[in-house]
């Protein structure tokens, strides 16, 4: 066992590497539940295999005292001739607060390279337009000098699940580094059940844009909402896109954290299951028409 891996593989996050061949990036636990970031490289095909497993993290939680000394979640990574970054969640341990989450960056020259933080700090962090706590984001390019970033943000204050109100929002960008935010929310809830969206993923899909999410009410599923708008506006299509639980197995309880990406002109799906990673990554693929 992995000093660096003792539990989880949650977050699962996809790089296309050659051939059928993707290096997942996810998020494990040492014995003192301080998640690093290592990665797994799997075939995707009709019965995906799993190839190699990172023996060392890419990506340790930060020294003591830093934004990210109790743990780092991956988001999403973006490729481009420049290099490879990792946009990442790093969080504090807190007291009447249990913790205190901002988004960093690493960076590296290929996906086989050493990461290496851009700054000891976040790239962005509690402010005017996001007073509470930051999580998990999702970058995408759209052109050199538009990058645009989704990601969670309480909305209120919070010391636990009960009163948490945790909405998806979105950012812009001339260079990945340095941040432009409004404030507002993107994606809300779809009923009084729900008090937290997480961990965004966006595919284009033609001139439309497809999210999946993290949604919470009584469990986690995995939602969807669609833009045609460029990300203006999203309208929520959980019950044509989402995912539920299986009737048993790894996801019979939840499903949650889901990446999605593109594989021979198919729409795949990479996500957690049960105990929020405890029983590691699937996959699932879309058949039939999209309701674009």
């Amino acid at each position: 066992m992995l000093p660096w891996a003792r539990s989880h593989a949650a977050l699962p996050t996809p790089v296309h590497l050659a051939g059928d061949t993707f290096r997942f990036f996810f998020s494990s636990r040492d014995a003192d539940k301080r998640s690093h970031v290592g990665w797994a490289d799997v075939e995707i095909c009709e019965t995906p295999r799993v190839h190699e497993v990172a023996q060392m993290p890419v990506l340790a939680p930060g020294p003591d005292g830093a934004f990210d000394d109790s743990g780092v979640g991956i988001g999403s990574v973006v490729v481009t001739e420049d290099g490879v970054s990792l946009y990442y969640m790093g969080w504090n341990l807190g007291i009447r607060s249990p913790w205190r989450n901002a988004i960093g960056l690493a960076r590296s020259s290929s996906p086989n390279g050493t990461f290496t933080r851009y700054s000891p700090g976040p790239i962005l962090d509690r402010s005017p337009e996001d007073p509470y706590t930051l999580s998990y984001p999702h970058v995408l390019l759209f052109g050199p000098d538009d990058w645009r970033m989704w990601y969670g943000s309480n909305v209120a204050p919070a010391v636990g699940n009960a009163d948490m109100q945790h909405v998806i929002k979105q950012a812009r960008s001339a260079d990945g580094i340095d941040w432009t935010r409004d404030g507002k929310t993107v994606i809300g809830f779809a009923n009084e059940a729900e008090y937290a969206l997480a961990r965004p993923s966006v595919a284009k899909i033609g001139d439309n844009l497809l999210m999946c999410f993290a949604c919470r009410g009584a469990t986690y599923r995995i939602g969807a909402a669609i833009s045609r708008d460029g990300g203006l506006s999203w309208k929520r299509y959980d019950a044509e896109m989402g995912l539920g639980v299986s009737e048993g197995g790894w996801d019979s309880e939840m499903t949650c954290y889901p990446a999605l990406f593109w594989h021979k002109a198919r729409l795949w799906l990479a996500h957690n299951g049960n105990g929020y990673g405890a029983t590691g990554f699937g996959l699932a693929v879309w058949e039939g028409s999209l309701p674009l």
